[in-house]
């Protein structure tokens, strides 16, 4: 019998999608995650959650204006969007977000127009540019019914669930990657979304509203809960591939094995997962405490981020056809460091003029329509 040597080469394939993807995943879960938080106050009319729905609603917005701009810019050739419109592909969850996503978009504009309306109305009452251009907005001062805030506010309500399902199922159902592919990862990224959103509000209470204790305390219980259900999923995930039940998680663990990074990085996940929840436990048993809010605040919107940049931009260092890990720095241009401190900054200047601009901070009088 003869023997012959073959030799097998296997491409090493280079990052494929950039930190804007890690921009985009986190701002658009902070988005419709913010939304939900706005359902209590601003469309079940609730006064008790009308100053957290303010705050969310800030949040929503400028979220949702800023989201998009780096999902373009993560396409490499932004202006080739119009290919996703050009040829439809149904069985691509892409091509659904790309239908799905401007026309969310603009009811969470609609939305958060009905509900600043009326306050912009009475600004337009004044002197100065700033009331000329709240006149030119609220396009004059005919009354806008209820109907349409609730309206707009279901319709918004209905493409975020289609955007949470698109978002998560376009990166699940990629076989080729075990630690994508799981039926967790669509609700992990709503759960941390939520822990991300709630810890922003935190955040914006503390600096433009003066430390509302009650949207200090709504937001804190919307950290914890979320927070224990992520526990809960972690450990189903985990169970899923100690029992055999799920074999890509089995490929998962086995990608991971004798790596001491990864497991430094899951040690990290579940010191910050603990400190978060016991800082929010803390905080709710005492009233005094409340007005540090802000820290939880920064540990949320840190476990929101970090936790995607870990699942879109390191798992793709784990090699797919080879044994081992690729290397990847970070680059300091506009597809790196530049793109996510660039991000952030576009973000920053769209709620500094929304801030400008609308007297969000008023209470929802459309609410008591």
């Amino acid at each position: 019998m003869s023997s012959a040597v073959i030799e097998v080469l296997a491409p090493r394939y280079g990052i494929a999608w950039y930190p804007w993807a890690v921009q985009y995943f986190f701002l658009i879960a902070v988005s419709y995650s913010a939304l939900l938080l706005t359902v209590p106050g601003l469309l079940l009319g609730k006064k008790d959650f009308q100053p957290l729905a303010r705050v969310a609603l800030l949040v929503t917005v400028s979220c949702t204006l800023v989201g998009p701009v780096a999902l373009l810019a993560d396409l490499h050739q932004p202006l080739r969007f119009w290919h996703f419109y050009a040829n439809l592909t149904p069985w691509s969850w892409m091509s659904i977000g790309s239908l799905l996503l401007p026309v969310y978009l603009l009811l969470v504009v609609v939305y958060a127009w009905l509900a600043w309306r009326p306050a912009m109305q009475e600004q337009a009452q004044g002197d100065g540019w700033i009331a000329r251009i709240s006149g030119w907005i609220t396009l004059g001062q005919w009354h806008s019914p209820r109907w349409m805030q609730v309206l707009s506010g279901l319709g918004a309500l209905a493409m975020s669930v289609g955007i949470m399902v698109y978002t998560g199922a376009e990166v699940a159902i990629v076989k080729a990657r075990p630690l994508w592919d799981t039926h967790w990862l669509p609700v992990m990224f709503v759960l941390t979304g939520l822990v991300a959103a709630a810890g922003l509000v935190l955040l914006i209470n503390r600096l433009m509203t003066g430390n509302n204790e009650d949207v200090n305390r709504q937001s804190l219980k919307v950290i914890f809960v979320s927070m224990i259900l992520s526990a809960l999923v972690a450990a189903l995930w985990i169970s899923e591939g100690i029992t055999g039940f799920s074999p890509s998680v089995e490929q998962a663990f086995a990608s991971l094995q004798r790596n001491p990074e990864w497991r430094a990085v899951a040690l990290y996940g579940l010191v910050v997962g603990i400190a978060l929840t016991l800082t929010t436990i803390a905080m709710l048993r005492r009233t005094g405490w409340l007005a540090r809010s802000w820290i939880a605040g920064l540990l949320a919107v840190h476990i929101g981020w970090t936790f995607r940049w870990m699942v879109l931009m390191e798992v793709q260092t784990v090699a797919k056809n080879t044994a081992g890990y690729y290397q990847y720095a970070i680059e300091a241009g506009s597809s790196g460091l530049l793109g996510i401190i660039g991000t952030f900054g576009l973000w920053l200047a769209a709620l500094l003029i929304i801030d400008i601009l609308v007297p969000w901070k008023k209470s929802f009088q459309a609410g008591a329509h």
